[in-house]
């Protein structure tokens, strides 16, 4: 009888573990997402790394689906999304690339409601002191969170060619109001 009474004591420990960490979870994820619901704009500093290679910069995003980015490389390359339009620009060669985004993992960070989508459906786990959000659709993405303050550290994504993307950022300013035109897609040349 004392073995039952041990066992129903273990099996309620592990049950109340279990339970206060799925509402734990749970309320991380609503937090996560009223910050989001509140928020229309970013500027932050990045490092991204593909494969091997590493870049550095700053950027603007504007929900839905604005982001301007500048490289801090020789080539002076400056990344423009409008919507469903990309344009990378080589200021230093006077170069300008257009690629359509359509099938890009990407647009899932810059639609709030894709993104509060992906949130919601996600799992969570927390490690230290970062909250990682892995949500498998059409393609796997990883989200990070800071665990104190639940702002957006970056993701991780595997683009249509296949390269393992990880981005990271600092949020440097939330909620500005951006002047008209920023986010011009350029001429073609």
């Amino acid at each position: 009888m004392l073995a039952n009474v041990k066992f129903f004591k273990k099996i309620f420990l592990i049950s109340t573990f279990i339970l206060l960490s799925a509402n734990l979870t749970a309320n991380e994820k609503n937090q996560i997402i009223s910050k989001l619901n509140v928020l229309n704009s970013l500027e932050f500093t990045f490092n991204q790394s593909t494969n091997v290679k590493s870049e550095k910069g700053s950027c603007l995003l504007e929900f839905p689906g604005k982001l301007k980015c500048n490289y801090f490389d020789n080539k002076e390359k400056e990344l423009v999304i409008n919507n469903k339009r990309l344009a990378i620009t080589q200021k230093r060669y006077d170069k300008t690339y257009f690629y359509p985004i359509s099938k890009s993992p990407f647009l899932n960070i810059l639609y709030k409601d894709k993104l509060l989508e992906i949130i919601q459906s996600g799992k969570l786990h927390s490690t230290g002191e970062i909250i990682k959000l892995i949500y498998i659709g059409d393609n796997k993405i990883t989200i990070f969170f800071d665990k104190k303050n639940l702002d957006l550290k970056g993701w991780q994504i595997i683009d249509q060619y296949n390269n393992n993307i990880n981005f990271s950022l600092k949020i440097v300013a939330k909620n500005d109001v951006f002047k008209k035109g920023t986010f011009k897609i350029p001429e073609i040349n």
